[in-house]
């Protein structure tokens, strides 16, 4: 299941997941057949626990929450996009300035969760960089139990959205309306 994983940090890659990677195949598939909506819901909520994470490290370091912040106000029609789209560069930016690869890893996938409101494929980004995040915190030996429970939470969540995406009553921004 970890397969390619176990080869990509022996070569010392600096991403350790792909979209590719065996064992988010059956997340993948499910995040293929969703609506935008919901992968815009699904991505921003589960981008929640990794921004605390950030912030617990780096509590004066605002620009993911902002980042954050400013795509769920872009999904909701209050600002427009290139407003956001600053904000996710920030948030990618914050990632280089740090030179800590966990927590820079976190704010990638932080950025990818907000670039979710633009295009759905975004969405799997937040996965691919909170789990190589995971590998960083854990290590090579023991990183494999953290990343199976969080894939399951992935795909609890997505789950939990596609079924309750509607139901909210919120506004949507005109482009995620439509099909």
């Amino acid at each position: 299941m970890f397969t390619d994983v176990d080869i990509r940090i022996k070569n010392r890659n600096k991403l350790f997941f792909s979209h590719d990677s065996q064992c988010l195949q059956e997340m993948r598939r499910l995040i293929e057949v969703q609506n935008h909506r919901t992968l815009v819901m699904w991505a921003l909520d589960c981008a929640k626990l990794p921004l605390e994470q950030f912030e617990a490290k780096y509590p004066d370091e605002t620009r993911p929450r902002k980042c954050l912040k400013l795509c769920e106000d872009w999904a909701r029609g209050k600002i427009k996009m290139p407003i956001a789209k600053w904000a996710i560069l920030d948030s990618h930016a914050v990632a280089r300035e740090i030179n800590d690869s966990e927590y820079g890893a976190l704010c990638h996938g932080i950025g990818h969760a907000g670039a979710t409101v633009h295009v759905g494929t975004h969405a799997i980004g937040l996965s691919i960089y909170e789990l190589t995040a995971i590998v960083y915190k854990y290590g090579k030996e023991n990183y494999q139990g953290p990343v199976e429970e969080k894939i399951n939470y992935y795909y609890k969540r997505l789950l939990y959205w596609q079924d309750n995406t509607d139901k909210f009553g919120l506004e949507w921004a005109g482009f995620l309306l439509r099909k």
